[in-house]
């Protein structure tokens, strides 16, 4: 939602300031000069995609869009999935969570969280890390691996922003691109009057006003916003990592989670009692 808020306030901004300055809004209407840039501008960034990062700039993008994010609520139902499994663990020992972390779809711990439930990544990184425990026993080493699970994780995740900035720094030079060939086109009407000449320089040169205000008011954004989610679910994993390790070495329930709490950022973190309302209801 902030995001349509953004857009619709650079578009309006230009608008308004164009149309308080006498412009005329019909004159914006150029359907050929918006095919050129954003046609061309697409074009070249399908084929600087592979496969794999064509994908995954497609199903990231709409993030952008998504109605909500990562927000305290998402800890807190975490910390209380957390909380059952560690209590679980402490009380009956480490096997007795077996088939909740084999199958987290079909697990009551896992599905008493809505936003946990859908998120089959963050259940699968909880369920395949004490899986390993329970096989091994050891916990040494399950730092090193949870980590290196969430460089992975990031790694992916920047894919889309990165491909998407460099989409957005094309756009200028497509709107020259497009210019250009107005330009062209303009010469062919040399001999005619003024009036018509003008009409044909206005609609090239409005190649380069789209180029520039694609790529700084609406793809560059697009790209910071990926970006930024990109950041935020990687401390959200770091968090998760956190309680687990605490956990694993055998600190209590309670303990092990105040490791993860504290480890949340300022921002999204829920108070010491707000967590302990949550993991009593």
């Amino acid at each position: 939602m902030l995001a349509i808020v953004g857009f619709i306030v650079v578009l309006g901004s230009v608008l308004t300031g164009y149309i308080l300055s006498g412009g005329d809004p019909a004159l914006l209407f150029q359907p050929n000069e918006f095919i050129i840039i954003f046609g061309a501008a697409s074009g070249a960034f399908a084929a600087s995609c592979t496969s794999y990062a064509f994908r995954m700039a497609l199903k990231n993008i709409k993030q952008v869009f998504a109605p909500k994010q990562m927000t305290k609520a998402t800890y807190l139902q975490t910390l209380s999935v957390l909380y059952a499994l560690f209590s679980k663990m402490h009380r009956e020992g480490i096997i007795s969570i077996e088939k909740d972390i084999e199958d987290p779809k079909s697990s009551s711990i896992f599905t008493s969280s809505p936003l946990m439930a859908k998120d089959s990544l963050a259940c699968y990184f909880i369920g395949d890390t004490l899986r390993t425990f329970l096989t091994t026993g050891k916990a040494d080493e399950l730092g090193e691996l949870m980590e290196t699970d969430v460089e992975s994780i990031g790694t992916e995740l920047e894919i889309a922003p990165h491909n998407l900035e460099k989409m957005a720094e094309s756009l200028p030079g497509m709107g020259i691109v497009a210019a250009v060939m107005g330009v062209v086109i303009t010469m062919s009407y040399i001999s005619e009057p003024p009036e018509v000449l003008g009409h044909h320089i206005g609609a090239a040169l409005l190649g380069t006003f789209l180029g520039i205000l694609l790529c700084y008011g609406i793809f560059a954004p697009m790209s910071i916003k990926l970006h930024n989610l990109q950041v935020e679910r990687v401390i959200y994993f770091r968090f998760i990592k956190e309680a687990v390790m605490s956990s694993v070495k055998g600190l209590s329930p309670i303990i092990a989670l105040e490791y993860g709490r504290r480890s949340i950022p300022p921002y999204f973190r829920p108070t010491f009692t707000e967590m302990e309302q949550t993991l009593k209801g």
